[in-house]
């Protein structure tokens, strides 16, 4: 049996991981991403005194952002982004000195090292597809939003856009890959209400010459921008979550 068979997801993510934030491929998912994310940090609603968890935050680019949008005011609002590797938060917090308002924590999305009720917003950009129980996932993030706190998923891997299977078979880590009806019917199965998807394209400017792997020539990579990515929103019930049943490890 090879060893990614006996070594959990978490574990395998933590590795991968790890090896991306020392090939300093953690900033380079700003660049990758930055457009889709401004975009939905526009509809998130954001105020200054709110609370937000980053989830999967990587080398805490989005962090930041979250952490400049909720800051300010009598009471400024608090950021914290969770990721599994602990290189990546490694490199967030030595980044992110400037924040007084911003927490970066090592954990899984399976198990949020966080109180209950407690966030009025979750952002996660290009992480969730990779965690292992996207179910056990899905209830901690409802257990941690605050009664009609909000959770917003982004991500570009998913089965509406066809350009992004390309990467499943390139990728060390295995993924979660559904449809966005399917993921709209996921969050409804785990009492999320106001369930809606949005596509969001990248706007950043194609060049005419495309010379990556992911693409045959530039058109391609026009369309794929153009079918853009998924953001998921949905929002907790005005309801109190208990704590939860078992215990951190």
């Amino acid at each position: 049996m090879s060893e990614n068979k006996t070594i959990s997801v978490d574990e395998q993510m933590r590795r991968e991981f790890n090896q991306w934030a020392e090939a300093g491929r953690g900033e380079e998912m700003e660049q990758h991403h930055i457009s889709i994310t401004q975009q939905t940090l526009a509809l998130m609603g954001l105020r200054p005194g709110q609370r937000v968890l980053d989830l999967g935050c990587g080398a805490g680019w989005a962090s930041r952002l979250l952490a400049q949008l909720v800051g300010g005011g009598e009471r400024p609002g608090q950021v914290v982004g969770l990721d599994v590797s602990d290189e990546m938060i490694r490199i967030a917090r030595a980044t992110s000195t400037a924040y007084d308002n911003l927490l970066f924590v090592v954990g899984s999305a399976e198990q949020i090292p966080w109180e209950e009720n407690f966030f009025d917003k979750v952002l996660s950009v290009e992480s969730f597809y990779y965690y292992g129980d996207q179910d056990r996932a899905l209830d901690e993030l409802f257990r941690v939003l605050a009664p009609k706190g909000e959770l917003y998923i982004l991500i570009n891997l998913y089965t509406d856009n066809p350009y992004s299977l390309r990467w499943v078979d390139g990728l060390q880590v295995p993924v979660q890959v559904r449809s966005e009806q399917e993921y709209i019917e996921l969050l409804k199965e785990h009492g999320y209400q106001d369930v809606r998807a949005v596509r969001v394209p990248d706007l950043t400017p194609t060049p005419e010459e495309y010379s990556g792997k992911w693409f045959k020539n530039a058109e391609e990579l026009r369309d794929f921008k153009r079918i853009g990515a998924l953001l998921l929103i949905a929002r907790k019930p005005d309801v109190v979550s208990p704590p939860r049943g078992y215990e951190l490890s």
